[in-house]
Formats: structure tokens, C-alpha cells, sequence
């Protein structure tokens, strides 16, 4: 790692973080230290960066906000990247928005509201950002990226290829580059015209929705479970007892019983303990095996 940290610190001294805690970089606010993290300002940087963790022998994690991240509190081996403001740009072709990895998917459905096109305003609430994104599907209140997305820029193996829909593979929260550990550099949605005003009523109702029923006043990583097929996560959860059940500082919410909170000096520890208790109990009573929706990166 020291060569790494060497070849990084050669590039951008003051991007190059040693024993940086994961908790400043994901939405749960928790999470061990990164061995080494660069935050790399341009895509040559990056592939250089890749390329010298690869010669290294150095497992590389890459990351956006974290908002749909648990990083264990033993924290992440090898090299971690952040993809932040250099990778944000977003902008309008015709009928089509193009962003990079870095760009929030908020502030992508922002620029299309903006130029009359239609298609985004689900992902206004949503809280990360488009690489992560892309690789999971990410969608909420009946829509998901799949439904708009017509390219990707993606990173697989080492080398940058532009996928189209089709070849993204992506299913419910599941797509070819999770799988196969890519990752996305850019992204193209093809969207439709439409009155920008009719747009942003559109969106300020499902962020009205997502005030009223989400627990966004606390540190989560989202909804902690995928919808199980026939079922709602969080109704399960609830109708199991489990609503306001806490281990540590961690709690199943008390406002959507589909999301774990970190209700004050939580540890990744006690949010997967807490988990994995939702998951045998529900499993216990109704049958129900719940999967993860979260992420779940590092070492114990």
C-alpha cells in the first residue's frame, strides 16, 4: 500500500487520505476507516488511480454519497474512491439528459424538470447519486431508472464501453454492472417533452409523500430491504412488532417500519445485528425471507 499511496500522492498530495473514516462518507453515519482514499479530479486521474491499485494488488470501493451503504466498522482494505463534484456534470441533448457518475440524482431530475422533459421526477427524492445509482436500479414511488435509461458509460475489467439498455441487464434493484462489479461513468436517459409546471406539481407531490411516511430527520441508508414479491418490507416488519426495536443506537423506525435508523452513536455492528433480528423474525412468523436492499462493504 505504501507504493500505492505513493503513486496517488504523485498525482494529487492533498486528494490522498489515509485512515479516513467511512462515517464523514455514508448517509448512515457510520463505518470504519479507509485504508487509503483518493478523491480523484478528472477521469484520467481515476483510470490512473485504477490502474495503480491494480498493479498493486489492491481491492478497490468506490463511492458516491453512501447513502445506500453500510461500511462495517473494521472499515475497507485497499483503496477507496469518491466520486464527487468533478463527475457532476449533467446536460440536455434534444430530448436527452446526460450525467455523469457524480451528479445527484436529484439535481439530474432538477436539469430535465428545467428543460420541459419528463421521466426523472421520481428520483427528485431520491438521495444518492447517479453511479450508484445506475448500478442498483435505484427507484421509488413506481419508477426506476431502467424505465428512462437508454445508455451507460461503463467500466468493466479496465476498460470504458458504452452499454445500451439492453445490455445493462437491470431487474429490480439488481443490473450487469453490480454483478459484474463495473462501474458507471456515465449514463443517458431519453426522456419526453412536456410542461415543465405539470412537471414540478408531479414532483413536489412525491416529495410531500416522502416527507410525510420517510424518517428523513435521522441518518439512514434508505429502505433497508428489497420489496419481497407480493409483499411491502416495511407492512411485514410492522406487523411482525418490530417498530421502534433498536440494538445499540440503531432502531427499526417508528415512522416506516422499512427503515433502519441510526438513532443516535449507532455503529454498523449494531445496524446489522438489529437486521439480521428483522430478518429471522419475519421469517419466523410469515414465511417471508427479506433481502437487503443496502449494500454492505468492509471488515468486522
Amino acid at each position: 500500500m505504501r507504493n500505492l499511496a505513493e503513486t496517488l500522492r504523485a498525482l494529487a498530495p492533498e486528494r490522498v487520505l489515509e485512515s479516513e473514516p467511512m462515517s464523514r462518507h455514508t448517509t448512515f453515519r457510520v463505518g470504519g476507516p479507509a485504508e487509503l482514499m483518493f478523491l480523484p479530479a478528472s477521469a484520467g486521474e481515476l483510470t490512473a488511480a485504477l490502474d495503480a491499485a491494480r498493479s498493486a494488488g489492491a481491492p478497490v470501493h468506490l463511492v458516491g454519497n453512501g447513502s445506500n451503504l453500510i461500511v462495517r466498522d473494521g472499515g475497507l482494505r485497499g483503496l477507496t474512491i469518491v466520486m464527487g463534484e468533478p463527475f457532476s456534470s449533467v446536460r440536455v441533448v434534444g430530448s436527452r439528459v446526460i450525467a455523469q457518475a457524480g451528479a445527484p440524482l436529484a439535481r439530474v431530475a432538477a436539469v430535465a424538470h428545467e428543460a420541459g422533459l419528463t421521466g426523472l421526477e421520481f428520483a427528485s427524492g431520491i438521495p444518492g447519486t447517479l453511479g450508484g445509482g445506475c448500478a442498483m436500479n435505484a427507484g421509488a414511488y413506481g419508477g426506476q431508472l431502467s424505465d428512462v435509461i437508454e445508455s451507460a458509460l461503463v467500466l468493466l475489467d479496465g476498460t470504458a464501453r458504452m452499454l445500451g439498455r439492453d445490455e445493462l441487464e437491470m431487474g429490480y434493484r439488481s443490473t450487469r454492472v453490480l454483478r459484474e462489479g463495473g462501474i458507471v461513468l456515465e449514463a443517458r436517459f431519453a426522456l419526453a417533452p412536456d410542461d415543465p409546471a405539470e412537471i414540478a406539481a408531479r414532483m413536489r407531490e412525491l416529495n410531500a409523500r416522502r416527507r410525510e411516511k420517510q424518517p428523513l430527520n435521522l441518518p439512514s441508508a434508505g429502505s433497508t430491504f428489497k420489496r419481497p414479491e407480493g409483499h411491502f418490507a416495511g407492512a411485514l416488519i410492522e406487523g411482525c412488532g418490530l417498530k421502534g426495536a433498536r440494538v445499540g443506537g440503531a432502531q427499526v423506525s417508528e415512522k416506516h417500519a422499512g427503515f433502519i435508523v441510526n438513532a443516535g452513536g449507532a455503529t454498523a455492528a449494531d445496524i446489522l445485528a438489529l437486521m439480521a433480528r428483522v430478518r429471522e423474525t419475519v421469517l419466523r412468523e410469515t414465511g417471508v425471507e427479506l433481502e437487503p436492499e443496502v449494500r454492505i462493504i468492509g471488515e468486522d
